[in-house]
């Protein structure tokens, strides 16, 4: 999005912020949380008076996040001094209404009785101009609280950033081991389910020959049903792909979770292809640390 700055890292999608401006008789207080979401969702609560500058503060925080449910409020405060430099007294009018109220109160025979409390009921004798009723007035100061805590925010959510890319590089080393043991077991299959088969046939008292065609049809065929590399392969690439997107200064939440479940796809179809106890052992250890990566890549931006 435009305006976006590049983080030095990943970020994570939880954060607090919480910013402060002052000034032109105006103090302002923002405070900014967020939590994961699938996408950019924000909501900002403001004065009844500022409701109108929702949009604004709402295109500030789509400038710097892209993922994630922002949360705020905005109060504004305004001064003693300001208010009083906001309050208007017409003299001349009020002079006015009073010589034409007194001359009338004698043609009619009534009481001057005239006091200072009448001025409020005037019309357009006493009026009150605030701050509230000039956003643009207001929006500089409200400006910069709401950037003071979106950089409060960022900053939160980039250190928990960088304790998620820890805890994913020490995972991710996890799964290579397994995936490691994988393959080194691989070509043992086919000849674990040849002594196998061999090895109940003997219990039967029927001997194994080798050359036997349909033996060597039979052998071949398991072979290629439990062949397990285009799976290997792919699998390595998904792990060094999420890998590099760990040193990524983009977001990258989404990409990494749609590489857990291309992960999970492959390890599903390598335990059920290969369906030898060693391999099996391997893929539950490698599915359970996919799991955890994946739970933790839904707080990653």
């Amino acid at each position: 999005m435009k305006g976006r700055g590049k983080p030095m890292s990943l970020r994570s999608m939880t954060g607090y912020g919480r910013g402060e401006a002052t000034a032109k008789g105006l103090h302002v207080e923002v405070e900014l949380n967020s939590v994961n979401r699938k996408q950019l969702e924000v909501r900002i609560s403001l004065p009844r008076a500022w409701q109108s500058l929702e949009s604004r503060v709402v295109e500030l925080v789509q400038e710097s996040i892209s993922r994630g449910q922002v949360s705020g409020s905005v109060v504004v405060q305004v001064s003693e001094a300001l208010r009083e430099k906001s309050l208007k007294i017409n003299g001349a009018l009020a002079a006015v209404y009073l010589t034409e109220l007194r001359k009338t109160a004698k043609a009619l025979k009534l009481n001057d009785d005239l006091s200072a409390s009448l001025l409020l009921s005037l019309p357009e004798v006493v009026s009150y101009s605030g701050a509230e009723q000039d956003i643009e007035f207001v929006w500089p100061v409200m400006e910069k609280g709401v950037k003071a805590a979106i950089a409060q925010l960022l900053v939160m959510r980039l250190k928990e950033g960088v304790e998620l890319v820890h805890d994913l590089e020490s995972r991710l080393k996890k799964l290579i081991g397994h995936l490691e043991v994988i393959r080194m077991e691989a070509p043992r299959v086919t000849e674990r389910y040849r002594d196998a088969l061999r090895k109940r046939l003997s219990q039967a008292g029927v001997t194994l020959d080798l050359a036997d065609p349909v033996v060597t049809k039979d052998l071949a065929l398991f072979a290629d049903r439990s062949d397990i590399s285009e799976e290997l392969t792919r699998l390595d690439s998904h792990l060094k792909q999420t890998h590099a997107l760990l040193k990524s200064r983009e977001p990258v939440g989404r990409t990494l979770d749609f590489l857990s479940q291309e992960m999970f796809r492959e390890i599903n179809t390598i335990g059920s292809k290969a369906n030898e106890v060693r391999i099996t052992r391997q893929v539950i250890e490698f599915k359970t640390e996919l799991e955890r990566i994946r739970e933790q890549v839904q707080n990653i931006e």
